[in-house]
């Protein structure tokens, strides 16, 4: 693994005791509530690996919620995340599952309320750092580092085109970009990593574009 910084190597200003199974699990949840755009009513976590043996020792169940919260690493309330979220009125549920997983920390997040529901995968790769493996069936690779949107399209020719050209119009830089597809000519995901937060102006006009169906942004 390579390290660009200091706070790769000791991890992030957090709430403890660990990295890996609380900061990383917090950003696990806080994506999962920033791509589901306001807070849940309910909850379903599966957990797996060593997050499923150690999760209420290391916090890793509050350090989840905390993040359905949009509490950050470091927010104190992350200790009291499961109190909180059921004074609100949140319905909370843990799963420890005994099914292989490619890596040791890995949650299935499923959310949801009256108007729709979420499901993400996300694994903890250590130091607080993360990725997001997959989003409602699609496969993708997401660090939830960096500024991003995901576009819901048609499996056409040109989408992809087209909005990379609209990036490209408003001078936005791409770090990192995937494709996935669930069947050829059907629906499919386009993941963008940028190195900047863009307006919703730029989304607003993503979406106006042939066969996109849905933008979605996660803020740095």
């Amino acid at each position: 693994m390579k390290y660009k910084s200091v706070f790769d190597i000791i991890g992030p200003v957090m709430i403890g005791p660990s990295s890996s199974h609380t900061a990383g699990a917090a950003r696990i949840g806080r994506v999962a509530r920033s791509l589901f755009g306001r807070e849940p009513k309910w909850v379903n976590i599966s957990l797996y690996g060593s997050f499923a043996k150690t999760y209420r020792g290391h916090g890793t169940d509050v350090a989840l919620i905390g993040g359905l919260l949009d509490f950050d690493t470091d927010d104190p309330r992350i200790i009291k995340a499961i109190d909180l979220a059921e004074a609100k009125g949140i319905k909370l549920r843990f799963i420890e599952e005994d099914a292989v997983t490619d890596h040791p920390n890995t949650a299935r997040v499923i959310i949801g309320d009256d108007k729709g529901e979420l499901e993400l995968v996300g694994i903890s790769i250590g130091g607080g750092k993360i990725e997001i493996t997959e989003l409602n069936g699609f496969e993708l690779k997401l660090s939830g580092h960096h500024p991003a949107i995901l576009v819901v399209h048609n499996d056409r020719f040109g989408a992809i085109a087209n909005v990379a050209n609209v990036l490209a119009s408003h001078q936005v830089n791409i770090g990192h970009m995937e494709v996935s597809r669930k069947e050829k000519g059907k629906m499919a995901l386009m993941t963008i990593e940028v190195d900047h937060n863009i307006g919703q102006d730029i989304l607003d006009e993503i979406e106006k574009l042939p066969n996109i169906l849905k933008v979605t942004k996660i803020v740095d």
